[in-house]
């Protein structure tokens, strides 16, 4: 089965408009090992900004505070 690439939607100015489908980003969801958590709480200890962190351990911004907020650790401006 093949899928649209284009999905035509009429607009009052223009009829004949195409504009690309988007595809919704799927959400992966990874398991805190002790390991990471072990990370996360040297990270914190060496005060090390959340963007680099995010990017070390593949986890999102949002990710990393929830998890900081949880253990009771700060992270970032929350010191």
């Amino acid at each position: 089965m093949r899928t649209a690439r284009y999905v035509v939607r009429p607009r009052p100015q223009h009829r004949r408009s195409a504009t690309l489908a988007k595809k919704a980003k799927k959400t992966i969801r990874r398991e805190w090992t002790k390991a990471d958590i072990k990370e996360l709480k040297a990270h914190s200890k060496a005060r090390t900004p959340v963007i680099k962190i995010s990017k070390v351990t593949k986890r999102s911004v949002g990710a990393l505070r929830q998890k900081a907020l949880y253990l009771g650790i700060g992270l970032g401006h929350q010191r």
